[in-house]
């Protein structure tokens, strides 16, 4: 494995203006983040898991402190760049699949390489949705699939693009505990075969076990998980 850090935060802050007063999400956070490298980000409902995930992504913007990713300082770039810079290096996985209903699970895993102007979309987007186990479900709708099938066309799209960094919040979470398994089992086999680097948001300490580590978060702080 590689000791490049592909992802490095430095002192980062998050407070968000509440009538009652400014509120802090994240407090000082620093992490660094080898290439290859999973980590699990564990951590009470409301400690800000999701925010620091955001913001390691460049999907938000700190209240303090700073973001390297692949080297870019993230927050130093304009949005629009910042928007390539994540085009280019990143995947996504959410808890809500965030698929778009109007179209098949084909289409959802197409769309991030016809943005990208691949002439290969459709037989990319094939091979991957078979690697699935999906490849009777090229033509269905999200309305027509399963949960744990939608949440597989969501990693098969995280995927295609074979990006350098997988960035996945509460994969699991909208699953029963066998089809959560088997999308575990499937988000991992495919970081293996890559070489992804990692980074997941997680409640679940035995989707979290399955890292090379595991960093806690609580009251904002950020810490190792022994």
């Amino acid at each position: 494995m590689s000791t490049h850090p592909v992802i490095r935060a430095e002192a980062l802050g998050k407070t968000v203006p509440l009538e009652s007063g400014p509120l802090a999400i994240l407090t000082d956070v620093s992490l660094e983040v080898k290439a290859g490298e999973s980590v699990a980000i564990l951590g009470a409902s409301g400690s800000g898991k999701s925010t620091l995930l955001g913001l390691l992504a460049g999907l938000d913007v700190p209240s303090s402190g700073a973001v390297h990713l692949d080297g870019q300082d993230l927050f130093a770039l304009e949005e629009d760049d910042r928007a390539a810079l994540r085009g280019r290096l990143a995947g996504f996985v959410f808890q809500s699949f965030q698929l778009l209903p109007a179209l098949t699970a084909l289409e959802n895993v197409m769309l991030p390489l016809e943005l990208a102007g691949a002439r290969d979309a459709r037989s990319r987007a094939t091979g991957i949705l078979r690697r699935v186990g999906l490849g009777e479900r090229l033509a269905h709708y999200p309305k027509q699939l399963s949960g744990g099938e939608q949440q597989r066309v969501a990693i098969a799209r995280a995927f295609v693009t074979e990006p350098n960094i997988l960035f996945a919040d509460e994969p699991t979470g909208n699953l029963d505990s066998v089809t959560g398994a088997t999308v575990i089992e499937l988000l991992f086999a495919l970081n293996r075969e890559r070489g992804t680097t990692l980074i997941l948001v997680t409640h679940d300490v035995a989707l979290a076990a399955r890292c090379d580590r595991r960093l806690r978060l609580d009251a904002g702080r950020l810490g190792e998980d022994k």
